[in-house]
């Protein structure tokens, strides 16, 4: 690649030390929350949530683990660190208010790079009204290291927990499943296909969307507010971060339950489908099994199914069961299927 004699050098971190790149970090965050009392500059933010109830919730994302930096920009990255812990405070029917950021960083990583990586955060907190109120810095010998700390409030009584859901309450989940999967999948290939010859372009031409599934999720305050509005409270709620399946058996095994679900209610984007078939893969797998998608899966009432029903946010996928222990899927030849957990885990890095 020819050399841009334009281009400025890229400034290394040992230039700031610790306490210059958190200065320069932080520099511009203006606090917007009341209830953030005191953020960035000493040596704990203060908070106060007068009569509401405080969730904590915290999420890490390593590079070679949750992100690949040859094809996630720093500032998709930023964005999707910041917003994944959003999804987990929203799946609690509260709202986002402050977060921490941590970092590692090795020295390959440039002050610049870092800039790209916060203007994400930032990005995330601005679109979603949240404060960055603190964090930390600190080297890496094995890349880059993300930790994020999210703080939100809620009033006790709409606290929604995995633990509610009863026999004969509906399945509902926001948004479709299995693009974010698929948008991984096409990175990957395109990776593979660039490892094996540099000179080949990457063709994403078409599948936009799950790209964006997959490197820009958006978590759905619009879901909570959409409660609010018609006067919905789920009795349980999860955020689809893992896969559908393992996201419903936690709500199953937490609230001591069964289900059953059907495959032709699930609800699947056309170019997820596309994508999949076009890789040999079954659409359903990916929805079900398919990882990162931070859509809310909730069940409701059987009483608020004519509230819920025509809301095009949500689909009613299925039901809870009284069989304990017990999860099904219903195929599109009425044949049952057993549903086991085979989404996304961390400790094993498989999917």
């Amino acid at each position: 690649m020819l050399e841009d004699k334009n281009q400025k050098p890229l400034n290394e971190l040992e230039e700031l030390g610790e306490f210059g790149l958190i200065r320069h970090l932080t520099q511009n965050i203006e606090l917007k929350n009341k209830s953030s009392v005191k953020g960035v500059g000493d040596d704990a933010a203060v908070l106060d949530y007068k009569e509401k109830k405080a969730v904590v919730t915290t999420d890490m994302m390593v590079e070679g683990i949750h992100f690949d930096l040859l094809y996630t920009p720093l500032k998709h990255l930023g964005y999707k660190a910041a917003t994944s812990n959003f999804s987990d405070v929203y799946a609690m029917n509260a709202t986002p208010k402050q977060i921490t950021v941590s970092i590692a960083v090795s020295n390959r990583i440039s002050i610049e790079a870092l800039d790209e990586l916060y203007d994400g955060i930032l990005l995330a907190c601005e679109i979603y009204g949240v404060d960055l109120v603190g964090g930390d810095t600190t080297s890496s010998t094995s890349g880059l290291i993300i930790s994020i700390t999210a703080i939100g409030e809620a009033e006790e009584k709409e606290l929604v927990y995995r633990s509610g859901a009863a026999e004969n309450d509906l399945i509902c989940v926001s948004g479709d499943l299995g693009g974010a999967f698929m948008g991984l999948q096409l990175l990957e290939r395109e990776k593979q296909i660039f490892n094996e010859n540099p000179t080949v372009q990457p063709d994403f031409s078409g599948y936009d969307y799950v790209l964006e599934r997959q490197l820009k999720p958006e978590p759905r305050k619009d879901v909570i507010d959409m409660f609010r509005e018609i006067g919905v409270k789920p009795t349980s709620m999860i955020d689809v971060s893992d896969g559908l399946s393992s996201e419903l058996i936690h709500i199953c095994q937490q609230s001591k339950v069964g289900c059953t679900i059907y495959e032709d209610k699930l609800p699947i984007d056309i170019q997820t489908i596309t994508a999949a078939e076009g890789m040999n893969l079954d659409p359903t797998v990916c929805a079900l099994n398919g990882g990162e998608d931070y859509e809310l899966l909730f069940t409701v009432s059987l009483d608020d199914y004519d509230k819920i029903k025509d809301q095009r946010r949500v689909s009613v996928i299925g039901h809870i069961t009284s069989d304990k222990g017990i999860y099904q899927l219903v195929d599109k030849s009425e044949q049952v299927h057993a549903i086991s957990a085979q989404g996304w885990d961390a400790i094993l890095k498989k999917s």
